[in-house]
This record gives structure tokens, C-alpha cells and sequence, in this order.
């Protein structure tokens, strides 16, 4: 086994005074210094060789790697292993060649001013990533620390919670936390107008109005909360797919037959990481899931013009498969030859030939073949009465 070469140092606004002796000593024995300009000037004087981040930064790798064998040292804000640095060098080099120096991190920081359990709030990170993405993380009573990606993002976030209902939010920067020009700005959102530093942590309290959006992340949103032209699946419906699709942390969904995407984004919505691409030969439906994607906190759905099965070549093997349009043979022999061990398949059909197809599937594979059946109340005449919708036959299996 390799000896540690490489150390990942986490580092404050206090500089060297920040860190325990023994990582102050590695960084002052280094003989390559990895860091931004801000770390750097947090290290101050250092015969060490100085190096900043490559451009692009997926150039970072290969620097470390040309680099082994020396005392290398990069520098991180905080923890390197809470939306930093730190894990993406430890997915690409052996762990066991890496030592890791934590450092109390701007979420405990935050929280701290603010007085908030960490284990009652969600983390997120916008930093280099789309705005959009903390908008499924708007909830009654939810408490948010975000990283942000610059000055202007608390304004961006102020404005998403005032157009869903949530303009009486407690929103507070919190800047250069632990360091000699800490600063604090405090607001509600629908009168946010602080100019703040570029890099800052965000801390909002979410505070719901009586007619604010409720937009939980179980799935089953309201219909009328995604653009479509009618053809989509219907919320009953998709709360069941997606009940048997099981949406888990990082795994990847292929919606085939996207339409407006309603299946993709409540599976992104439902679990973190959780990713989904839509395959859809509509331009004009591949725009409304585009849309809806970005309304609803998901602005990472990946969209593939294109039919079943010649659309899937080349795509990421799935961890789930949703066959909600373009059903065939060929179309289930391309997605479930892909789809990964313990994937799991969900088809829905309405139509006689499509139903008639599940059915010779699910004798020759085997799962669950079961009618699903959804009434709404209307109005009828003067009073009220059931009106049914389509029935849809759904298949589904898990690959063992």
C-alpha cells in the first residue's frame, strides 16, 4: 500500500492561527501548495512551491498526479469532504495515499451564529451549480443553509420563495465567518435588497404564507403544476409508478416516452442526487419538461431527442427504467439488457395492444401486472358524481 503523499487541508478565515498544530505543521513542510488565491493569502509567507487551481479545474486531477512523490498540500475551505474539494480528489486517487486535515466548516459555522440544530436542517451547495435546484428544498418550516455561487444568489433565492408563497422567509447572510471581517445581513424575502459579499453562506427559514405553494417531495404533485398538452401521467398514477420505480439516492432513471417529464422530475425530487433522462421525440414536449424540470427544482433533467430503442445507444447504464410512451418489444428488450442488477422497470398502457403486449412481457419475464383505476369527484348536474378516468395496466419487475 501506497504511503500518504498528498494532504487535503481544510482551512478558516483565521488562517494558520485556525488549524491544530500538527496539520499547521504539514502545511508548513509542504513542498506544493494546491489552493485559490483566498487560501493562499490565508497561509501567507511559505517557501513551498504555489500552485492554483488549473483551468479548467477538471485539469486538477492530472496535476495532482504529476505532483506525486512530493509533501503536496491543497488547500480547502472548511471541511474538504462537505461539498468541497476533498471528495472528488478522493474518487480519482487511492484513499489510502491521501491524509485528510478537517476544519470547522461555514454550515457549523452558520449554524452556530444562527443558534440551529444541524441535525433539523438541510444543507445545500448552489456554488457553480444551478440556482434553481434549492427550489424542491422550499417547504413550511424548513430551515436551509446554502453555499452559495456569488453576491447576487440571496436575491435569486429571495425571489424564488416570494413567488411560491414564501416572501415571509427569514433569510440571513452570514461572510468571512470566523475571520476579522465577519458580517452578518438579516432580511425577509420579499423585501431582500442587501448588497453582500461575493462569498457567503445563506440561511433561510422558511415561512409559508396561507396560499403558498405546498410542493412536497413524496411524489404526487397536482397536474396542474406542470405545463403539458394533456398527455402526461396523471398524478394518482405517477405516485404509483414512482412508488414502484423507487427513486434512491444518486440513481439514475431513463423516462422513455418522457412527455412533459412529470415521471423524471418527481423522481429527481424524491430522493438526493437522484438524477433522470428524459427520452422524448417531441421538440415541443422536450420543452415543456425543460420547463417544468426548472419550475420544480430540477434544472439537472437531462432530455434526449429521439425514439425507443435507438435513442437509448450509448446512454448511461439506469438504474430504473419508466416505459410511459413508445412501448414495443425491442423497446423492453434495449432497456432491460441495459438496466443495471436490482433495476427496476415500470411500463404503463392504455390502449388494447399495449395492454395485450404487458401481458405476454410479464408471462415470459415474470413481476406485477395489476389494473390501476382513478374516479374524481364532478359536478353532476346539481349535484356530484364519479368520473372515471382511463384505466392503465402497469407492469413491473426488478432485474435480479
Amino acid at each position: 500500500m501506497a504511503d500518504p503523499w498528498l494532504n487535503i487541508v481544510g482551512i478558516g478565515e483565521d488562517g494558520l492561527a485556525g488549524l491544530t498544530p500538527a496539520t499547521r505543521a504539514v502545511v508548513e513542510a509542504a513542498e506544493v501548495i494546491l489552493g485559490g488565491a483566498r487560501h493562499h493569502a490565508l497561509v501567507g509567507e511559505s517557501s513551498a512551491e504555489r500552485i492554483t487551481w488549473p483551468s479548467p479545474f477538471d485539469a486538477l486531477i492530472g496535476t495532482l498526479e504529476r505532483l506525486r512523490g512530493r509533501r503536496v498540500v491543497v488547500l480547502a475551505s472548511g471541511d474538504p469532504l462537505w461539498f468541497s474539494v476533498g471528495a472528488r480528489i478522493g474518487r480519482a486517487i487511492d484513499p489510502a495515499e491521501i491524509v485528510y486535515h478537517p476544519h470547522v466548516g461555514a454550515f457549523q459555522l452558520a449554524a452556530a451564529r444562527m443558534g440551529w440544530s444541524m441535525a433539523d436542517l438541510e444543507t445545500l451547495t448552489v456554488h457553480g451549480r444551478p440556482v434553481e435546484q434549492m427550489i424542491a428544498f422550499i417547504q413550511p418550516g424548513a430551515r436551509l443553509l446554502i453555499l452559495t455561487t456569488g453576491a447576487g444568489t440571496p436575491g435569486r433565492i429571495a425571489a424564488f420563495l416570494a413567488a411560491r408563497g414564501f416572501g415571509a422567509s427569514r433569510m440571513t447572510v452570514l461572510a468571512h465567518m470566523g475571520g476579522p471581517e465577519e458580517a452578518r445581513f438579516d432580511g425577509v424575502a420579499e423585501s431582500w435588497s442587501h448588497e453582500v459579499p461575493a462569498f457567503n453562506t445563506l440561511a433561510v427559514e422558511c415561512i409559508a404564507a396561507p396560499d403558498a405553494a405546498l410542493l412536497p417531495r413524496v411524489p404526487g404533485l397536482a397536474d396542474d403544476l406542470f405545463a403539458h398538452d394533456g398527455t402526461m401521467t396523471k398524478r394518482e398514477i405517477r405516485a404509483l409508478t414512482l412508488a414502484k420505480l423507487m427513486p434512491m439516492r444518486g440513481a439514475l432513471l431513463w423516462d422513455i416516452g418522457a412527455g412533459a417529464g412529470s415521471v423524471a422530475v418527481e423522481w429527481m425530487r424524491a430522493a438526493r442526487y437522484a438524477r433522470a433522462i428524459g427520452i422524448e421525440p417531441r421538440a415541443e414536449r422536450r420543452a415543456m419538461a425543460a420547463e417544468n424540470a426548472l419550475a420544480l427544482g430540477v434544472p439537472r433533467l437531462e432530455l434526449v431527442a429521439g425514439a425507443a430503442p435507438e435513442a437509448l445507444e450509448g446512454l448511461e447504464a439506469p438504474d430504473a427504467v419508466f416505459i410511459g410512451g413508445g412501448l414495443s418489444r425491442a423497446c423492453f428488450a434495449a432497456a432491460w439488457q441495459a438496466l443495471r442488477p436490482l433495476g427496476r422497470l415500470v411500463a404503463n398502457a392504455v390502449t388494447l395492444e399495449s395492454t395485450a403486449l404487458l401481458a405476454e412481457l410479464q408471462r415470459a419475464h415474470g413481476g406485477e401486472l395489476v389494473e390501476l383505476s382513478v374516479a374524481r369527484a364532478e359536478p353532476l348536474g346539481a349535484r356530484m358524481g364519479w368520473k372515471p378516468q382511463r384505466p392503465v395496466v402497469q407492469w413491473s419487475l426488478i432485474k435480479r
